[in-house]
């Protein structure tokens, strides 16, 4: 069911939800948190699809708020919200409200939102596009309890990073850094399989990818080590090499979506590592809602501190790389795996 609202207002729209609840026979309020979505029409749509196919999983109130772009000097000294309610099956497992500001009322969106928020749950707030350098001091980002954003869409992806380390407060989190989560889990478990010592670290994958960046920035936070940060043509992460004194450890994915895990006197194996989509990144962000400190210590590592290859360079033959003299403990080693 859908009712659309031209020129509205926050009590009006609340009143339209519950009138479309009794409306399809559901008054009772089963929604476990609210996502508020800040997007522009562009990605809109790609990321209610993807809001919508998580919501099956956290069941949620999800508020959409589009900032229009007014034309004319007259129409931004304006200010104007349309809405747009979906409850039923027009709406996933919860609710959703497509909020359109226009004029004076953009600047003002957290008044508009504030109305709307589920009592007494949660609130995660994800900039699908155009994220703020410091989400916790936006105005929308100081109504919620996490906040999400993307590295991968912003302009410059890479150096965004240090102003995101610069700025972080926790309940910030990154679908970069959730896009990396079956690396890290597939690594940990290779090092628990070996009592060796890493000497050094190469991470391989395609240039102005912050995901590449931030595996490599937890592997020396965690391990301790040289980390080399090399060019390949993708698509996204693309191979690992941990040397160790009992011979190194690959993991390598050229095809996006089965990698191959070598470990000295180990027979090869092949694992199933995709790429996901944006659907499975927010279901596992909205997990967990509690700070995540793995990824602030990982952040503030420094971006500047990983070895860098130049991207005009082919990429290094791994079998050749020489290991770093600065070796990692044991104890070192065995922290990174429990992570």
């Amino acid at each position: 069911m859908k009712i659309d609202l031209t020129d509205t207002t926050s009590s009006k729209i609340n009143k339209a939800l519950v009138q479309g609840r009794r409306a399809i026979g559901t008054p009772a309020v089963g929604m476990v948190l609210t996502l508020v979505i800040v997007t522009d029409e562009e990605n809109a749509y790609d990321a209610l699809k993807a809001a919508n196919e998580a919501s099956r999983e956290h069941p949620s109130r999800t508020l959409v708020v589009i900032k229009r772009v007014s034309r004319s000097p007259r129409d931004r000294a304006k200010a104007r919200l349309d809405a747009e309610v979906r409850v039923g099956t027009a709406a996933g497992t919860g609710e959703t409200v497509v909020l359109r500001l226009y004029g004076e009322v953009i600047d003002h969106a957290q008044s508009v939102v504030l109305p709307l928020l589920l009592p007494d749950a949660p609130v995660v707030v994800w900039w699908a596009a155009n994220a703020p350098l410091d989400p916790a001091n936006d105005p929308l980002g100081a109504l919620a309890q996490r906040r999400v954003t993307d590295t991968y869409a912003a302009e410059r992806p890479v150096e965004e990073l240090t102003a995101r380390a610069e700025a972080y407060t926790p309940g910030d989190t990154d679908l970069a850094w959730t896009r990396i989560t079956p690396w890290r889990s597939m690594l940990a478990a290779a090092l628990d399989q070996v009592e060796c010592e890493v000497t050094s670290v190469e991470v391989e994958g395609e240039g102005y990818n912050p995901s590449v960046e931030l595996l490599g920035m937890w592997l020396a936070d965690r391990l301790g080590v040289p980390v080399k940060r090399s060019v390949s043509s993708g698509p996204g992460l693309t191979g690992v090499t941990m040397e160790t004194n009992c011979g190194p450890i690959t993991l390598g994915r050229s095809d996006g979506s089965l990698a191959s895990l070598s470990i000295e006197g180990q027979p090869d194996r092949a694992v199933a590592l995709k790429r996901r989509d944006t659907a499975e990144l927010i279901a596992e962000e909205l997990r967990r809602l509690d700070p995540d400190d793995t990824y602030a210590s990982a952040l503030k590592y420094g971006v500047d501190r990983l070895g860098e290859q130049s991207a005009k360079e082919p990429a290094a033959d791994k079998s050749a790389a020489a290991p770093a003299k600065k070796t990692a403990s044991g104890s070192a080693a065995k922290k990174a795996a429990s992570k």
